[in-house]
């Protein structure tokens, strides 16, 4: 992979990428981890019903997610080459530096549970993956 950054590229991966992962965290939030964050939260604080202010700062999240992942990927690629090892680290990196820092804050203010974070990271870090996956096949079609 070539050392030069190219903002278009960047944008047009992101988005394209973006896209499985919009899908990717919605399916985990709906399926798995909203049912485990209400059942932790059940009669403690109130929980708003999702909204479309909801929506719209969900779909930032999920955007601004795709974008590190990569450009962390990028860098990877950068420094190992467009394989299987960057998509591992570029992946576990985000996943840790995301999900993983909001679980761990999430669980140290009393908001969620160990056991929730233990289901709900491994989730998330295989569609890091995933998302690294396809950034990775998206840079080697536009060399």
């Amino acid at each position: 992979m070539k050392n030069n950054f190219s903002l278009k590229q960047f944008i047009v991966i992101t988005l394209i990428t973006s896209i499985w992962i919009h899908i990717a965290e919605i399916g985990r939030a709906m399926l798995v981890a909203f049912p485990l964050i209400e059942k932790f939260i059940a009669g403690r604080i109130p929980v708003g019903a999702m909204e479309v202010s909801n929506a719209l700062i969900w779909g930032i999240w999920d955007t601004l997610l795709t974008a590190v992942l990569v450009f962390i990927f990028w860098l990877c690629s950068v420094a190992f080459g467009n394989n299987l090892k960057s998509i591992i680290i570029s992946g576990t990196t985000t996943a840790l530096a995301t999900i993983g820092i909001f679980w761990i804050a999430t669980v140290n203010t009393g908001l969620g549970a160990w056991s929730a974070a233990a289901v709900i990271f491994p989730i998330a870090w295989a569609e890091m993956i995933i998302g690294a996956w396809i950034a990775s096949k998206l840079y080697s079609r536009n060399k």
